[in-house]
């Protein structure tokens, strides 16, 4: 039983336990190193698992921890942009090297407007906007209340348009 619902529940997490890793510590093998030891840390203990209301949002809760403290122990705070893993972009020949460098100049933006949020509005921007999760999933991860994740993704929201629309307004 325990075999299955790693592989059913747990293991087709992995790529948004990534990608929320990667929204933290901004660096690719750390991010692959943290889900690593989070789903090692899971096997690990399968025989708790049926203690665990809701795996999923345990899973994401882990991981945002495990990124944080590894933030916080190897300081590795960086301003590097995530940029789209190439690889999987689907071919498109209308894409000339002007909007290429528009689109990047746009992303750069939108990642530096992202970073001036407070940790705990780009948890909940990431994991509502990017992951799409429910508000009751995002209060079960953040261990916050529902109305909590509602005023923190508000005020994301707000801060973003500003922020955008200060780049706008500036010329930037």
């Amino acid at each position: 039983m325990n075999n299955d619902k790693f592989h059913q529940v747990i293991l087709p997490l992995k790529d948004k336990l990534y990608r929320l890793a990667l929204s933290i510590v901004r660096d690719e093998t750390e991010a692959e190193d943290i889900v690593q030891d989070v789903l090692l840390k899971l096997w690990s203990k399968r025989n708790e698992w049926n203690d665990i209301e809701n795996m999923e949002a345990y899973c994401y809760r882990s991981i945002k921890n495990l990124s944080f403290d590894r933030l916080t122990y190897n300081s590795l705070r960086k301003t590097d942009n995530i940029e789209p893993d190439k690889e999987h972009l689907a071919f498109v020949d209308n894409i000339t090297p002007h909007l290429e460098f528009v689109q990047q100049e746009q992303r750069s933006i939108i990642y530096k407007c992202i970073d001036e949020l407070s940790d705990n509005q780009k948890l909940v921007f990431q994991l509502r906007e990017v992951e799409g999760m429910s508000y009751r999933n995002i209060a079960e991860t953040l261990e916050i209340s529902e109305e909590l994740v509602k005023i923190s993704l508000f005020r994301a929201r707000k801060k973003l348009k500003e922020l955008l629309e200060k780049y706008n307004n500036d010329g930037i």
